[in-house]
């Protein structure tokens, strides 16, 4: 009997080695870069236990303006200290004259220090080209002077979007990232994700004990991935300058709910772009979508639609006259008596009543003439630059909503429905990107192109990865005569004494636009609210610029945008005449 159990406690003793073996192999052989379903690298986390290190840089790639300005992070030249300097003799005194600091001030960061650090605390003290040659002349282990990035709050944050870590779920990057790899999550680093990820770490290292102390001396080596290439540089259409003017003044109007997006007219790249309300730091999640790209209702502006569909099938008559003294359900209107007016003075005074007789009869003609027109004018549909990069399929504009003219099942022709949705109510759902598009597009004549974030992708020694190429939008086109038409339309807007836009006279810049107040049918205490909009372009006689501004879910009595219109362009207009580059 003992010799029984004897034999099955060997085998169960071979049996238990043989698996502790098999596992031992798993760990060291065969799992070392992807062991369990977290797909943890064995190797880089046993380094990670016995090192200190001070990153760099992160690997990923950059975001930076149209001018080669960062958007989001400095990299700045700084002084970096190991703690091991504690328990030695090092050139403080030295280091200290060339920083112009108090030698004790360095002394006592290096004993408090744990791990390395940039000296200076938040922010370090940023180091001139000549004292980073002097501190690196004196070639004392521990002691260096190098570029590193730092990251900024980022301007236009829904555009370039946020991070996340990776959880090893994201279909198709199976072996591509670690669980420490930060990969897009919203706007632009998720749209260029796969451009962006695999640059690798730069950072300082040394090996440490137990104890934190030097395992193998006090060499500290730079670990850089040693690729010319990577990080990749994103050169984003923004300017830097215009965007910050437009964030601070988007803030000092009170906007928070809504934003602006800023044009250029000749390439249909984005200048300046504000969302709001912001990115929440503790929940990326909120305040992530960019207002700019999602439908909302859009009011009065939509005129400029029914307009150009009247023009272009004989309706805009010379001498027709519109009773708008009249509501839009034919009733004495109690508020607004206009009287009678023409077609153009009820384009400029925004005569509900015009527009949505003008709606109905289009109806009449065509069913769809009125989704017709609105995709001619790019409103339905999606703005953004698509198309391939390569291999990989990129749309610049992440998740931006296509607009919307008429819901499933509303009655087309129910005149009544017909007429609300002439004057931008009832279904229209418009987002204020196209708003903008759709007059870059009457600015320029009639033709109409996609909307560029970015311009084009760099290695990182300055070679070209891609250019994005300007891209017409398809289907989207009015004759000239119409732009022509629709131009001398929106400026009367402003020029009529008594037209929406009269608060935009008198700038430096003369401005052409069409406003617009739109029904949300929400309520807050006891008051309906509304969207307020201005869409437009200018200058009016050398178009350079195409803006729309939105303030979501106000009363009737607050939050007007006309005067915010007018401050972006008194900001574009300095910002151009700094660079001597104005119209």
């Amino acid at each position: 009997m003992p010799e029984k159990r004897m034999k099955w406690t060997a085998v169960f003793l071979m049996v238990l080695l043989a698996a502790l073996t098999g596992r031992l192999a798993q760990i060291q052989l065969v799992q070392t870069e992807s062991f369990t379903k977290h797909n943890i690298n064995l190797i880089q986390s046993s380094v990670t236990q016995r090192t200190q290190a001070l990153s760099l840089d992160n690997g990923r790639g950059k975001f930076y303006d149209r001018s080669g300005n960062p958007l989001g992070h400095e990299e700045i030249p700084v002084l970096v200290l190991f703690p091991f300097l504690k328990d030695m003799k090092w050139p403080s005194e030295k280091v200290a004259e060339i920083l112009g600091v108090k030698e004790e001030a360095l002394t006592k960061a290096v004993k408090n220090a744990k791990k390395p650090f940039a000296f200076g605390g938040r922010p370090p003290i940023v180091l001139s080209e000549d004292q980073m040659a002097q501190i690196n002349e004196l070639k004392f282990p521990g002691v260096f002077a190098v570029e590193r990035s730092f990251s900024r709050k980022m301007p236009a944050e829904q555009l370039i979007g946020t991070l996340t870590k990776w959880d090893g779920m994201k279909a198709g990057a199976e072996g591509k990232h670690n669980r420490e790899d930060w990969i897009g999550n919203s706007g632009l680093q998720a749209a260029l994700d796969e451009f962006l990820s695999g640059g690798g770490e730069s950072k300082l290292v040394y090996h440490v004990d137990g104890m934190g102390g030097p395992l193998f001396g006090i060499n500290v080596k730079y670990v850089d991935p040693s690729n010319p290439l990577y990080p990749v540089k994103v050169i984003t259409t923004l300017d830097k300058e215009l965007q910050l003017k437009a964030e601070k003044l988007a803030d000092s109007h009170q906007i928070k709910n809504g934003g602006l997006v800023l044009l250029d007219i000749d390439s249909g790249e984005i200048r300046a772009i504000v969302s709001r309300p912001d990115i929440d730091n503790k929940d990326p999640n909120t305040g992530s979508q960019n207002k700019m790209f999602s439908q909302e209702k859009i009011g009065s502006v939509f005129k400029t639609v029914v307009a150009a569909a009247a023009i272009e099938k004989g309706l805009a008559k010379n001498g027709e006259m519109f009773d708008c003294n009249k509501t839009i359900n034919g009733k004495k209107d109690p508020i607004r008596n206009l009287g009678f007016l023409d077609f153009e003075e009820s384009f400029a005074q925004s005569c509900n009543r015009t527009f949505g007789d003008l709606a109905v009869k289009l109806q009449q003609m065509d069913m769809n003439i009125l989704e017709e027109y609105a995709g001619k004018l790019g409103l339905i549909g999606k703005s953004g630059w698509t198309g391939q990069v390569y291999h990989t399929a990129v749309s610049q504009l992440y998740r931006e909503d296509a607009g919307r003219i008429w819901a499933d099942g509303t009655d087309r022709q129910d005149k009544k429905l017909t007429a609300y949705t002439g004057i931008g109510q009832q279904d229209v759902q418009v987002t204020p990107l196209a708003a903008a598009n759709m007059m870059a597009s009457i600015a320029r004549g009639g033709k109409a192109m996609s909307v560029k974030a970015v311009s084009r992708i760099e290695f990182k020694n300055g070679s070209t990865v891609f250019k994005f190429p300007e891209q017409p939008l398809s289907g989207a086109a009015v004759a000239p005569y119409t732009a022509m038409k629709l131009q001398t339309m929106l400026r009367n807007v402003v020029t009529d004494e008594k037209g929406t836009g009269r608060v935009l006279q008198d700038l430096p810049y003369e401005a052409a636009g069409k406003s617009g107040t739109a029904q949300t049918g929400l309520f807050q205490d006891g008051k309906e609210l509304y969207n307020k909009w201005f869409a437009g372009y200018f200058p009016y006689r050398n178009p350079k610029y195409a803006l729309a501004v939105v303030n979501l879910g106000v009363p009737e009595d607050e939050g007007g945008v006309n005067l915010l219109f007018a401050d972006i362009i008194k900001a574009v207009y300095s910002v151009d005449m700094s660079r001597s580059d104005g119209p």
